[in-house]
């Protein structure tokens, strides 16, 4: 930290005892090394606590950039199914094609859109420590079993 050698050690060592005295030298050593140790450890103590909040805070940023990102891919989800929704009222002034190519891909688009959601949502939920939900087979497997019961 200071850079200091041995002979500067030794040219405070010998200053100290003429200064001081042999009787009092030792102790002042002492009271100067105790010092020095707390004033590290208070310097470490701050190091760690800095060095926690900038990893909270950047855990933040990362948190807030992927709620961005689910609520974006939800929002393209929703514009997409409402886009899917809207087609067919627009087609033959306003009134619903039952033609079975454009339901067909009406279909498809939905399809489309809804694995594009889950695609954003499953990456983002990676990231999260969430549980996932139980899956419809197994309710419903549970509830016909104790129908039978």
């Amino acid at each position: 930290m200071f850079d200091i050698g041995f002979l500067e050690l030794l040219i405070i060592g010998v200053v100290g005892l003429l200064v001081l005295g042999p009787e009092r030298l030792p102790k002042a050593a002492r009271t100067a090394g105790l010092w020095i140790g707390r004033i590290k450890r208070s310097v470490a103590g701050m190091q760690r606590e800095i060095s926690a909040q900038l990893e909270a805070e950047e855990l933040r940023q990362k948190l807030k950039e992927q709620e961005r990102k689910l609520d974006d891919s939800v929002n393209q989800a929703k514009r997409s199914v409402e886009s899917i929704a809207d087609t067919p009222n627009k087609g033959n002034g306003g009134q619903a094609d039952s033609t079975g190519a454009q339901s067909a891909s009406a279909g498809q688009r939905l399809d489309d859109a809804v694995d594009s959601a889950a695609r954003a949502s499953s990456s983002s939920a990676s990231a999260s420590t969430l549980s996932p939900a139980p899956s419809d087979d197994t309710a419903s497997s549970e509830h016909k079993d104790s129908a039978t019961r």
